[in-house]
């Protein structure tokens, strides 16, 4: 079996972070996001994987090279336009070749893993395997209507759903897949539909199972299901303290905290589960559980809870907490000492500022 992992997509719902940063390379608790889909497979056994990329390429070139440190392959698959994730796995056809795939959006995140719906293909050796999450309000999602342990009917934002199991960011599929394909007509929007490709197996009589997602699921698509994801990511954790770290009398570490090689916290307390990369700088400040703070970090004089800093960041005087936040790379918040105070900002399209 082989992956495809999908890193196509421009990120719109994420600007300005993405006008610099692919998203699937934002930081989930200090790790791009779509190293926990890259991981995943690695654990089930995988080893040749399929990067759809557009015209990032390069950033993910640079990011994840060959693969070698992993001990995989990767290859990278040029989607030239965004037309629908059916689309998406179209392009992967002469990667896939007569094997089955296992098909993983690179911005989503599973608590377990992929292994044990991999374990489910091998041994029923279905059409396709659908990974399914179940949720109180479906509508706004694909729904998956089932029989036993079969997909019947997948339909679209359902205004009645008959099911509350909603299709998620991952797939798994024989080869068949791309003959339906090859037949699909664009949505309503103009792309091409993953869940008409799945209603299509269906409706030729191919055998599709669903997998249940065991613990939780998060599509990272927008500045609070990163938040969100981060939380749950930082739950997992267990405190490490890397090589040469600083920690004076007047500072405390509460909970679970990683802090990386060469971090320094003076007069500071750092409540946990949080994370704080390596050579960055906490002095006389608070940081607060749920935080993921990148490498090469400064913060002096300040509180910071529930939020993402990216590398390189320097923040310093400001007054109030920063919470529920999101940082890009080498951004510099400052407040001034002196009078006359005032607000001075220096802000990308689509930015969003909030003064509480």
């Amino acid at each position: 079996m082989k992956a495809i992992i999908l890193c196509a997509g421009r990120g719109t719902r994420l600007r300005p972070l993405t006008f610099s940063n692919a998203k699937h390379l934002i930081p989930i608790a200090n790790k791009p996001v779509m190293f926990y889909g890259l991981e995943s497979i690695i654990e089930a056994g995988i080893t040749e994987v399929g990067v759809i990329v557009s015209e990032n390429r390069s950033e993910f070139v640079r990011v994840l090279g060959d693969g070698e440190r992993w001990g995989i392959h990767i290859s990278y698959i040029v989607q030239e336009e965004p037309k629908g994730l059916a689309h998406a796995a179209s392009v992967a056809r002469d990667f896939c070749g007569d094997e089955p795939f296992l098909m993983y959006l690179g911005d989503n995140i599973f608590q377990t893993g992929m292994k044990e719906a991999v374990k489910l293909y091998m041994a029923h050796q279905p059409n396709a395997i659908t990974f399914l999450y179940e949720v109180e309000d479906p509508r706004p999602y694909g729904v998956a209507e089932l029989e036993g342990d079969q997909v019947v009917r997948v339909v679209e934002k359902p205004k009645q759903p008959k099911s509350r199991w909603i299709l998620t960011g991952a797939y798994i599929f024989d080869p068949i897949v791309f003959e339906v394909i090859d037949q699909l007509q664009p949505s309503g929007r103009g792309e091409y539909e993953i869940t008409d490709a799945i209603q299509g197996l269906v409706d030729r009589g191919a055998r599709v199972m669903p997998h249940f997602v065991p613990g939780w699921w998060v599509d990272t698509g927008n500045s609070s299901d990163m938040l969100r994801a981060n939380r749950l990511v930082l739950r997992q954790l267990e405190s490490e303290i890397g090589e040469g770290v600083v920690l004076d009398e007047q500072s405390a570490l509460v909970g679970d905290v990683v802090l990386g090689d060469g971090v320094e916290i003076r007069n500071s307390i750092v409540r946990g589960p949080a994370i704080i990369g390596p050579q960055s700088h906490i002095v006389d400040s608070f940081i607060g559980s749920f935080t993921s703070i990148g490498r090469n970090v400064t913060i002096k004089h300040s509180e910071i809870e529930h939020s993402i800093i990216m590398d390189g960041c320097s923040i310093s005087n400001v007054g109030g907490r920063i919470d529920d936040s999101v940082f890009g790379r080498n951004i510099s918040l400052h407040r001034a000492d002196s009078l006359p105070r005032a607000h001075k900002f220096l802000l990308a399209d689509d930015s969003q500022i909030s003064l509480v």
